[in-house]
């Protein structure tokens, strides 16, 4: 397993340094904290993909807020979704408060607007959401994010928190694969 994630790595493309990575996620929180910031929101990190960003977002947002975490995959460590596997819910009671969802990509959205349709249920107020990157896509998606650090095209990608098959989350930098194993 190991030699094939080295050869992923080894062969991908570059398509955001961590220097541009870095530089988008400044954008995503000024533009968050002008409008987050009376709110009192729940920022609800998507595990395990959202973990990057959402550290990195929260020593750059200026105003109170909690945090808590959700899972839920469709993925499981392949380069193919399935169906929604719920692993964890959040443990802060959503019920009348700002929450956004803080995610590593916006994909085909699936999994996002289930993580919607959840903090609905739960009795939020509003919903918003913060991905670091929306995959551009040749079709609608069923839900479109609030805040979007970059956008990709459709490739499979890893780093800053995207994996490949459950590896090289912590890849500085954003990386597309030459093609799929």
């Amino acid at each position: 397993m190991l030699t094939e994630i080295h050869q992923v790595a080894a062969s991908a493309d570059l398509l955001y340094s961590e220097k541009q990575v870095e530089k988008a996620i400044d954008n995503m929180a000024e533009t968050i904290n002008l409008f987050l910031a009376e709110r009192n929101p729940l920022l609800l990190c998507v595990m395990n993909g959202g973990v990057v960003l959402t550290g990195k977002l929260l020593t750059r947002l200026n105003f109170p807020l909690t945090l808590d975490a959700i899972n839920a995959s469709r993925y499981r460590n392949q380069t193919r979704g399935g169906e929604i596997n719920w692993i964890q819910k959040p443990r802060t009671d959503l019920k009348n408060r700002t929450v956004l969802i803080v995610d590593d990509i916006l994909d085909e959205g699936i999994t996002l607007r289930a993580i919607y349709e959840y903090c609905r249920e739960q009795g939020a107020s509003s919903i918003y959401s913060a991905v670091l990157i929306n995959k551009n896509l040749n079709h609608a998606k069923p839900i479109r994010a609030d805040f979007v650090g970059l956008e990709a095209e459709n490739r499979y990608i890893f780093g800053y928190g995207m994996d490949y098959k459950g590896y090289l989350r912590n890849a500085a930098g954003i990386y597309a694969c030459k093609e799929l194993t």
